[in-house]
């Protein structure tokens, strides 16, 4: 009985933080945002693209190579797999929204309650370790 209760009470408290109205973000808070957040993926994708042509006529020169293609072939045009993509596909988009607002939520809650204690010392740290960035994952090809 005391279980279920301390249960039902910690749900309640959980339900009630989240329940509770987020303040919203600055504009200019979620464009910096955005914007870092595509240079990200930008340089991401640049890393994979440089790693994948690298990495590929090692790949087609070794007998492992051609073989482990062939299996990554296989199971690209198994039904099992295409019905898995489009599964997770779907889980995405249903999920988007909710991880929208959870992000907003995030942004807001951070400029109202940290930004102003730690967006200055953030903001430097971001601007001091482009150059390192750049050089080591650039993100234009």
């Amino acid at each position: 009985m005391k279980l279920t209760f301390a249960l039902i009470l910690a749900l309640q408290v959980s339900v009630c933080v989240w329940a509770q109205q987020w303040p919203e973000p600055d504009k200019e808070l979620v464009e910096k945002y955005e914007g870092l957040k595509a240079v990200f993926f930008k340089r991401l994708v640049n890393a994979w693209e440089k790693a994948k042509t690298s990495a590929q006529p090692m790949l087609e020169s070794s007998p492992t190579g051609g073989r482990a293609k062939e299996i990554f072939e296989e199971i690209k045009q198994s039904p099992r797999v295409e019905s898995a993509v489009k599964i997770i596909g779907g889980l995405a988009s249903e999920l988007e929204p909710v991880v929208d607002k959870a992000r907003l939520a995030l942004l807001g809650a951070y400029g109202h309650y940290l930004r102003p204690y730690i967006g200055e010392h953030l903001d430097k740290a971001i601007t001091n370790i482009k150059p390192v960035l750049d050089t080591v994952l650039p993100h234009e090809g």
